[in-house]
Formats: C-alpha cells, structure tokens, sequence
C-alpha cells in the first residue's frame, strides 16, 4: 500500500548552494535496509552528504540515478514494510535483471561514466558472459570497493582495480597491492646479450601506435568540489587587488618549546603539539593588534570582526576544503590541535558539516607538509587575507654578526590591497614572525 510507505528525501542543502549530484547508490530496489544504513551519497560544492535509510524496510523504489541532480528535499525513493517486495509486478527476478543493469550503464548509445571523488566508475562491458556483481571492478569478484586514497593511488598508477589482487579482507585493494602491481607492471623485462658483446643491449625505440595513444587518454568530469575551488580562485584573481608580502622565520625557539614539552603536551591533552597550533594562536593575537586584516569588503562596506573565525585549508581525496575554526581567540593551543585534527580526520573521509566550512575570517594553508618551499597563497573570498607557512630546512643565516645554521621557514602574506594597506600587512606578518620566535609572547600577550 502507497500509505505504508516511506519517502526516502534528499537532506536540506545550506542556502548557498542549490542542487547536488547523486554520486553513489549503496543499495537498489528490492534490498532490504536497516534503520540510518547508508543508501546514497550526494555531492554538493561543498561537502558529501549522506543520505539513511530513515527506518527499517524494504528499498520498494529508487527514482534516481548515479549522476542525477537533484533539489532539496526531493524523493530519492521509497522504503516499505521489511517484508514487502518491489511492487512493480513486472519486476525482473535477481538473475534476469541483473544483465538488464549492466545494460543500462550506456545513454545515448555511449556509455556513462559516474566521477565519485578522484576516480570515474566505468559500466561492465555489453560483452561479458555474465553480469557484474555488486563490487565488480574493485578486485576480485564481489570483493569490497578500495578506499578513497586506495582509489587515488590507482589512478596515479596507472591501473584499474580488476588489475589488482586485493590481499585485504574480503579481497579489499590495500595500499600494498597497488605498489607491488606498479612494480610488477614498471619492472624491466630480462634482455639478452649477445655473446662477446659489452653490456646489456639498449631496446629499439619505436613511434607510439597513434591509436594506441588515443586509448590512453582519459576524460574524467569535474567534480562539483572541484568545479567550484577552480570558480572560487578564479573569483579571487578578477575581483581583488592581491599583493603579497614575505618573511622568514626563525623556528628555533618554536621546534625547541616542542621538543621540550612535546610528551608532556600529549600526555596531559591526548592531542600531539605541532606548529599549526602555534602559528593558529600567532594569528589571533595579530588579527587583534590589526583588525582591518581581519575584515571584508561588502559594496561601500568594511565589515570589521570582532573575532577571528580562522580557516585551515586541508588536502582531502576531493580537494582542498577549508574548515573554519571557531573564535580561535578565546581557545588554547590544546584545543585549537585537538579541533584541527577532527577537522584532517573527517575531511579525509569526508564527514564535514557544511557549516564547518562556512564563513571564516582568515585562512592559514601550509604547503610546506608536501614540501613547497615558497608560494604565493590566493585569497579565499570575501576574506581579505590568507597566510601560507612552509617547509622548515636548515640555512645560513646571520645572528649577531656571525653566520649559523637555523632551521628556517618562508612565510607569505597575501591580502586585498584595496582594504589592506602595505605597511599593515608587514606589521602584521613581522607580528606573527616575533610570537613564532618567541612563543613566551603568546603566553604574556606582548
């Protein structure tokens, strides 16, 4: 009965954004489902969101399709009674609609292809004896899906999952099989040397097949995520007056503080020290000495923040997201190491909030943990200033006359000159460079 059934509704999206995109279906019709097990996921600009299966049931019916854009609130399907079954009468039983599937993965007489995060979903051959089943493609026959970073270690290799045997459980792809595969597939073949002759015989080079070629080139869609960072930096470049300043800082005195109190710190707050955090505190006490870097533009409007809602851009398997730490003023350094850590976490497996990624004041990126040297970091509007830190390497430099050896990092501030004055951007980054310096500064607030 249509009364005894339950609308499974697309979640509220934030006002900002207005539609998603279905990127994966874990269940289909007639599956049975528990109450909160996962039934779909759907991609905004912003974050993944998980759509649950609100109650215990059967899956009656699924109107929507990997790829599918849907609206706020829109019926993705219907869950009934646990013990009812598809009620189209028509229905196909398990081993005769399990090869009308892997039909329906073309549209248009070519087939269609899902980007889910860094890797694209490609549909069974029309060819093959007998239908995939649910998993195929990931390893072995009906073995689990590999993992967003496996996925993206797969991509960088070059190889698709069926190339690979999974040694994980249930036949999972592990990290460890995609190397070894690489090195199978990269490992020089043996070659013989004739007698008398000196070395090992060079291979003959050959023109690439152009149709060879052809068939390696891949056209992958933009993720929305993706979409929308490259429309955002894009924004920043046409619509601001960016400039930027530089500075070096002396990590000494900073790698010294964590060396000596490092376990202690751990101990006592269950959370490791790093520098993130000091750098976090660093800003919040400049962003109060200089409050126009911590403002925005609106139309005729500088609208000044009595708080520093700070940024922390972080590396998912999506993209660069930003979520926001809150009044990071008011926070100790434990506190701020034990939120960014959440943040890393859940942004690798992307559980953020969409309101964790909203607003912010200020932004920090830290190239230097893939090893960049020095960058000029772009804004992240309506923000008008972000820093970027750096890697940390040993250089010369000159201490009261004398030449020493200091592990040393670049530092770069980029802001909105059309708000933000030379002289109060220097001050403000020569600010962060002293309380780096000497941390007793945040301590004393000096």
């Amino acid at each position: 009965m249509a009364s005894d059934r339950t609308p499974i509704q697309v979640p509220e999206l934030p006002e900002s954004v207005a539609d998603a995109t279905v990127i994966a279906l874990h269940k289909k019709a007639g599956d049975a489902v528990k109450r909160d097990e996962l039934i779909a996921e759907l991609e905004t600009d912003k974050v993944v969101l998980e759509v649950s299966a609100p109650s215990a049931g059967t899956l009656v019916e699924l109107s929507a399709n990997e790829g599918d854009v849907v609206k706020a609130d829109a019926i993705l399907g219907y869950l009934g009674p646990a013990e009812a079954a598809p009620e189209d009468p028509d229905e196909e039983t398990e081993d005769e609609a399990a090869p009308s599937r892997a039909s329906t993965a073309t549209e248009g007489g070519k087939p269609a292809s899902v980007a889910t995060g860094d890797r694209e979903e490609k549909p069974a051959a029309a060819s093959s004896p007998e239908p995939a089943p649910s998993g195929a493609g990931n390893g072995a026959a009906g073995s689990p899906p590999p993992t967003p970073a496996v996925r993206r270690l797969l991509q960088e290799a070059g190889l698709r999952p069926e190339d690979v045997e999974g040694t994980g459980d249930d036949g999972r792809i592990q990290r460890a099989d995609v190397e070894r595969a690489r090195s199978d597939r990269s490992a020089p073949a043996a070659s013989s040397t004739p007698s008398g002759s000196v070395g090992a015989a060079r291979p003959q080079a050959h023109p690439a097949d152009p149709g060879d070629r052809a068939e390696r080139i891949e056209r992958v869609p933009m993720t929305r995520l993706r979409a929308r960072i490259a429309e955002r930096l894009l924004e920043a470049k046409q619509t601001t007056a960016m400039l930027t300043t530089f500075n070096e800082v002396d990590m000494s005195a900073a790698m010294a503080l964590r060396s000596r109190y490092k376990e202690p710190f751990e101990k006592r707050h269950s959370i490791k020290l790093g520098f993130m955090g000091l750098f976090v505190a660093a800003a919040s006490r400049a962003l109060e000495r200089f409050p126009v870097v911590n403002a925005a533009l609106d139309g005729e409007e500088i609208v000044y923040h009595h708080y520093s809602d700070i940024g922390i851009a972080v590396s998912s398997s999506r993209g660069l997201v930003v979520p926001v730490l809150r009044d990071t003023g008011n926070a100790s350094i434990a506190e701020i190491e034990r939120r960014i850590r959440d943040y890393a976490e859940r942004a690798r497996d992307g559980k953020l909030d969409i309101d964790e990624l909203r607003g912010g004041t200020f932004t920090i990126t830290n190239g230097g943990v893939f090893g960049s040297l020095f960058s000029t970091p772009i804004l992240n509007p309506p923000q008008s200033a972000i820093l970027g830190m750096h890697a940390i390497k040993e250089r010369p430099v000159a201490v009261d006359g004398e030449v020493v050896v200091r592990p040393m990092m670049y530092v770069a501030l980029s802001y909105d000159h059309r708000l933000v004055d030379g002289a109060e951007a220097v001050q403000f980054l020569v600010a962060i460079k002293d309380a780096i310096e000497d941390p007793a500064r945040l301590l004393l607030d000096v």
